[in-house]
């Protein structure tokens, strides 16, 4: 009996430019993982050991690229489904000379269970996940409790899951997936949403919603035990 499909959080969509294929051909090797159902040694990949963060959903890759620039003492490890994107931030990194990033081009549900060891990432980013707004597309949404219970093990004692949407409704439904996880603690108190961090750069995306007065919602979780800010 064939097994039914698994509900994925996401849709393959949008052409690829010739640059953002040029630097997938050709940079891969350098900035790239291929997906493997086996674990990752991070400090091999990163030839050193720092701060280890994953960036779910990095989109066109502008906010990774920030973030490691400003942050070179980081490692930041992003994850993208679509092609396009995953050029783009090759060639930010390139433009940047960026030696703190690397990407995989696959389903991040896999990644988490399959490809992350246990206790591996100091933090992780959710920004602006796909809203999926119709009701019958809720089930598609990326935060859900399935999703974290592959993603809290990878976190350390004193790693911080940081989220944002513009989105009321998702950002509602996000605040009540990891408010109910045993694993997180809501660190703006439960039910609350967080403060913008001010080191969130604003994607392209989300200063549009700005100029539409669509505010963003942001949240900030620990794993449980750590109830520092």
């Amino acid at each position: 009996m064939r097994r039914p499909s698994r509900i994925r959080s996401f849709v393959i969509r949008g052409r690829i430019t010739p640059a953002q294929k040029e630097a997938l051909e050709r940079h891969w090797a350098g900035f790239g993982i291929d997906y493997s159902p086996q674990p990752l040694n991070l400090d091999q990949i990163f030839r050193r050991v720092a701060p280890k963060i994953l960036d779910v959903g990095s989109g066109m890759g502008d906010c990774t690229a920030a973030l490691a620039g400003r942050h070179r003492e980081n490692d930041y490890l992003a994850v993208e489904v679509h092609r396009p994107g995953v050029g783009s931030l090759i060639r930010h990194a390139l433009r940047m000379r960026l030696s703190n990033v690397r990407i995989i081009c696959h389903d991040v549900m896999d990644v988490l269970r399959d490809q992350l060891p246990e206790r591996s990432l100091d933090e992780i980013y959710v920004f602006f996940p796909d809203p999926w707004p119709k009701k019958r597309h809720h089930k598609r949404r990326l935060v859900n409790a399935r999703f974290l219970d592959l993603l809290v093990p990878c976190m350390k004692d004193n790693a911080r899951l940081f989220l944002a949407t513009d989105i009321a409704e998702l950002a509602h439904d996000m605040l009540s997936a990891c408010d109910s996880h045993a694993g997180l603690v809501n660190l703006a108190g439960g039910g609350n949403f967080a403060p913008r961090p001010a080191w969130r750069p604003a994607t392209k995306f989300e200063q549009r919603g700005e100029r539409g007065n669509q505010p963003a919602w942001d949240l900030c979780f620990a794993r449980t035990g750590d109830m520092s800010g």
